[in-house]
């Protein structure tokens, strides 16, 4: 993969329409891939660790920071965390690929100080197995 911008990275959520509406105003975007691996490790193991392969849980975190810019995204954001309900969500990543799936939204927080603009933090978590797309 080559160089990217950052702002081209984009945080998609479908609407009630079924059309997905990029999540406006963020700045930073993460996308985290985990794995928790499991421990195998016994006496006989000589010293070293051991991990079972194939085993354990997988997980797919994604978060941003951002300002408010577009009132059909923040109302959707908003129901979404207060109904915990999951959401089909978009990462887009160009020059590398997307991630699809069910996300719930994990964290949601608001902030501004009295000389700034009001911003907003997000985190979701895959609430089911997602699909990777290369671009």
């Amino acid at each position: 993969m080559s160089a990217q911008r950052g702002g081209d990275m984009l945080l998609k959520m479908k609407n009630d329409t079924d059309v997905y509406v990029t999540v406006a105003g963020l700045r930073t975007k993460t996308l985290r891939l985990n794995a928790r691996p499991v421990d195998v490790t016994d006496t006989s193991s000589q010293g070293w660790k051991e991990l079972l392969p194939g085993a354990g849980m997988r997980m797919a975190e994604i978060s941003g920071t951002g300002v408010f810019r577009d009132a059909e995204s923040d109302a959707l954001i908003r129901s979404a965390f207060f109904d915990q309900s999951a959401q089909d969500c978009r990462f887009v990543i160009p020059g590398f690929g997307m991630i699809d799936g069910a996300f719930l939204i994990t964290g949601l927080n608001y902030a501004g100080s009295y000389n700034g603009e009001a911003q907003f933090e997000i985190s979701l978590a895959s609430a089911a197995v997602p699909e990777f797309t290369v671009l």
